[in-house]
């Protein structure tokens, strides 16, 4: 089958290729995010692929439709930048992935609590510079402490089993909860999660509901000085009142991999332009911050696992098989 992929770095390339030979369809690679203005270089592909800044709204949708696009094939697992129901009405399909090694991101996770929690990006600094002064470097033991894990799902299990080996106390809330988180941790309210945990991570789908789970009123609850890791999607917080709560203590430190407005930042080279985004470059200022480009997923093993999952539901698709891991408003409503 013909696939345009939209969003086009190397790695993508590479790794599609490789999974490629197992599947035999056509790729044509494109740098362009996916939008309504670029939908139309999908004109004559049944099928297209994007990542997870790329917008398939009603009226990108729309065009792909009108080029003969019946399959929206993602490749990550998140799918809150597709109108579902405009997909729906339209008739075309959408599939996701899952599940990719969730050690992946989990690993980031603890990479980013530990180096905010040691000071590693202070201390590299200081070392290059030839001042080894550990003033200002406390950190503090993560064995006793309590860790908030809000999305118990695949990631946030694994977080879990890192976290146990650390000898902390694991907090859990989800709004469905499962039986192996309860061999790990403790499944608790969202308000006591907030007021106990010495770190929470943010382990959830972006929904309606999920949106800016994370604001001011959150964050009046929490345990003065926590830290939060956020690896899921950037608009779980809102990134205004986390500034706030950065000033006044409430929040002791924040690791960031992804970003409510990252779509115009991250995955590009912008160190020769002046960020327009005065939020994000505020939060840049805070040395007890540290912002990855949504780099979580970014291992070998996943980027791989990312391709082949991608490639076989084009494949199912081609083929009329059941599409184990379509997404649509209907499937989301029946579960």
């Amino acid at each position: 089958m013909k696939i345009a992929v939209f969003s086009t770095k190397p790695y993508w390339i590479e790794s599609l290729n490789w999974a490629n030979d197992r599947h035999g369809h056509a790729l044509m690679y494109t740098k362009a995010s996916l939008d309504a203005h670029t939908a139309v270089l999908a004109d004559g592909f049944p099928a297209v692929c994007i990542f997870v800044n790329d917008e398939a709204d009603r009226d990108a949708l729309r065009v792909l439709h009108r080029g003969g696009t019946r399959l929206i094939a993602l490749r990550c697992a998140g799918f809150n930048n597709v109108d579902l129901a405009a997909a729906s009405e339209l008739g075309i399909s959408v599939a996701r992935v899952p599940r990719y090694s969730p050690h992946a991101v989990a690993e980031h996770v603890v990479a980013l609590i530990q180096a905010l929690n040691r000071k590693i990006h202070r201390a590299h600094k200081r070392v290059r510079e030839g001042n080894m002064a550990l003033d200002g470097l406390l950190g503090m033991d993560l064995h006793g402490k309590t860790v908030g894990i809000l999305g118990t799902g695949l990631i946030g299990r694994v977080v879990a089993r890192i976290m146990n080996g650390f000898g902390c106390r694991v907090l859990g809330y989800d709004p469905y909860e499962n039986d192996e988180f309860r061999q790990l941790g403790t499944y608790v309210s969202l308000e006591r999660l907030l007021a106990e945990s010495d770190v929470i991570t943010l382990h959830c789908p972006l929904t309606p509901q999920t949106h800016h789970l994370i604001n001011h009123e959150a964050l009046g609850h929490v345990k003065p000085g926590c830290m939060i890791i956020n690896t899921s999607r950037g608009a779980l917080i809102d990134t205004v009142a986390a500034i706030d709560a950065l000033k006044n203590g409430r929040i002791g430190a924040l690791g960031l991999d992804v970003y409510e407005e990252e779509s115009d930042l991250f995955f590009e080279d912008l160190s020769n332009q002046v960020i327009q985004d005065d939020v994000f470059a505020r939060l840049l200022t805070f040395p007890n911050v540290i912002i990855t480009g949504h780099q979580g997923f970014f291992t070998r093993e996943a980027i791989e696992q990312i391709a082949e999952t991608t490639l076989a539901n084009v494949t199912a698709f081609e083929r009329g098989e059941t599409l184990e891991n379509q997404v649509s408003r209907e499937l989301l409503a029946a579960g």
